[in-house]
Order: C-alpha cells, then sequence, then structure tokens
C-alpha cells in the first residue's frame, strides 16, 4: 500500500492528536517531520543493518534530561518512516493507521522521558500491542 505523503502526514497529525490528553500537553518544543524511509547515513550511525525496519526516531534531549540551562535549544526531532511503515501494513489501511499511531506513541513516550523498557511496560499495562 502507498499513499500519497500528504495523506500519511494526516494519518501522523491523526496519531498527535489521538494521544491522552497529558501527553498532548506535556509534550514541548519538538517537531513532527515525516520522511520516506530512513537515509543511509542515518542507518549507518543507528546501526541499523540491511533488512531491518526503522519506523520512527526520536531524537532530543527528552523532558525529564532538560535542566535550569536548557533554553533557546532547537526542537526534539520525531521522524516518522512512511516506506517502511507501509510495507510492514501491507494493503490494510486499518493496519497501516493502527502502526502510524503505535510509532507516534512510541516515539512521543521517548520524548517524555521513558527508556525502552518503559514504554513496553506502560504498553504492556495499557494491552497496548507492538
Amino acid at each position: 500500500m502507498h499513499i500519497k505523503q500528504s495523506e500519511f502526514e494526516q494519518l501522523v497529525s491523526e496519531a498527535i492528536s489521538a494521544l491522552p490528553p497529558v501527553a498532548n500537553s506535556a509534550m514541548d518544543n519538538v517537531a513532527f517531520v515525516v520522511e520516506p524511509e530512513v537515509r543511509e547515513a542515518k542507518a549507518e550511525e543507528m546501526h541499523i543493518k540491511r533488512g531491518e525496519l526503522l519506523l520512527g526516531l526520536y531524537q532530543g534531549v527528552s523532558k525529564v534530561n532538560r535542566g535550569s540551562g536548557y533554553f533557546g535549544a532547537l526542537p526534539d526531532k520525531i521522524t516518522i518512516f512512511q516506506q517502511p511503515i507501509e510495507m510492514l501494513a501491507g494493503n490494510n489501511p486499518e493496519k497501516l493507521k493502527e502502526i502510524v499511531f503505535d510509532v507516534v506513541r512510541h516515539a512521543v513516550g521517548h520524548h517524555l522521558g521513558f527508556d525502552e523498557a518503559g514504554i513496553r511496560k506502560y504498553e504492556e499495562e495499557h494491552g497496548i500491542k507492538d
């Protein structure tokens, strides 16, 4: 399944809007970006091997790690990669939406200060499948 980037960006916007109000209000100084796929240099930097998929990427200083000297900083960046998500979804629009929502929620968790284990625990406690 392949949709226009503008339609994919709309799904990302819907996913952001669907976050729990506490998460939405806690987000600060963060920008969402949609890219078609992971650039080769970034994949090497992230140690992503050929054949592995990266669906989303959080880059920045999480909210819990911002000290008193945090001001005037560029926004954190959450990148959502369209092609790998579409590949996983196959031709299923509902699966596409589900994956986008999961990836956005996961990346926002990192922005808010959760590590991988913390996000997995939250997902498990709330019945959110991987």
